[in-house]
């Protein structure tokens, strides 16, 4: 799963197995995007003042939800603890996706905690075939699809398993941020250095690898152009009908000094007779 073939490099290795074991170590590690809410944010969402991230630092507009009372929603590779429990605590009627078992037991937990109602299913974000079509009126898919080598398959799921009217709320990385050299970055100097799309696969050097994936346990990451994130969800039928950017806080991250380096987009999947989005 981690070692490398004598004969292929890493090109044969399992990703989603891989990814899988080091969102759970992230987990152990208290990294911050498997932090669950705690109470307060719950009560809050109970009172109709939730508050959910797609994105590091801007909330979701509140005018981009549909109705959430009983609406059957499927949070996409989002487990941690936070945005699931927040929309069953709002009414949704959530089903939480992950490929970290660690992930989901964070959601769990704040479900037993705060008395929540939600189910967890373990899965590849890329095969919803669990589901059936049109099972769901929304998706909720923060900042994760770089975990996967390839996107478009997720849009052309998310597009079956939404029913006419269907939201799609996704957040992703700018590919810009995958163009400079990672450990010059982290000391300030923004290098270019690798090629979009990029893979942690291909585009390291070997002691990185090394160290990424065998002495830190990193989840592995890959790019993906625009053209498959935005052109990717038009493709699967979507229609865009709500965009904004979003960056880290000072501080925490050079690039983000200036440039915004997250998108967040609000799709639709329309009704046939519909050619424009609902509002």
């Amino acid at each position: 799963m981690i070692a490398r073939s004598p004969n292929k490099g890493y090109a044969a290795m399992d990703v989603r197995s891989y990814n899988r074991a080091a969102w759970d170590r992230n987990v152990e590690r208290g990294n911050r995007w498997t932090q669950p809410v705690d109470g307060a944010s719950i009560e809050r969402a109970r009172r109709g003042a939730m508050e959910i991230f797609l994105t590091p630092t801007k909330p979701i507009p509140s005018a981009w939800f549909p109705a959430l009372r009983e609406l059957p929603t499927l949070c996409l590779a989002s487990g941690g603890g936070q945005q699931g429990p927040l929309l069953a605590a709002a009414g949704a009627a959530v089903v939480v996706f992950d490929n970290s078992p660690k992930q989901l037991a964070q959601d769990q937990l704040v479900a037993e905690r705060d008395g929540l109602k939600l189910r967890t299913v373990e899965g590849d974000m890329a095969d919803l075939s669990i589901f059936s079509d049109e099972s769901f009126g929304l998706i909720v898919h923060p900042c994760s699809n770089c975990f996967v080598p390839e996107i478009r398959p997720v849009w052309r799921e998310c597009f079956r398993v939404l029913r006419p009217g269907g939201v799609l709320l996704a957040g992703f990385a700018n590919p810009l941020r995958y163009l400079f050299d990672d450990e010059r970055m982290q000391n300030g100097s923004l290098e270019v250095r690798h090629s979009i799309p990029y893979s942690d696969l291909d585009n390291l050097s070997e002691a990185d690898r090394q160290r990424i994936i065998l002495a830190e346990m990193q989840p592995l990451e890959f790019s993906h152009t625009l053209a498959d994130q935005i052109g990717g969800q038009l493709d699967a039928g979507f229609q865009l009908c709500g965009f904004f950017e979003d960056r880290y806080q000072a501080g925490e991250d050079p690039i983000s000094r200036h440039i915004d380096t997250f998108i967040a987009t609000r799709s639709v999947k329309l009704y046939p007779d519909r050619l424009m989005c609902p509002h």
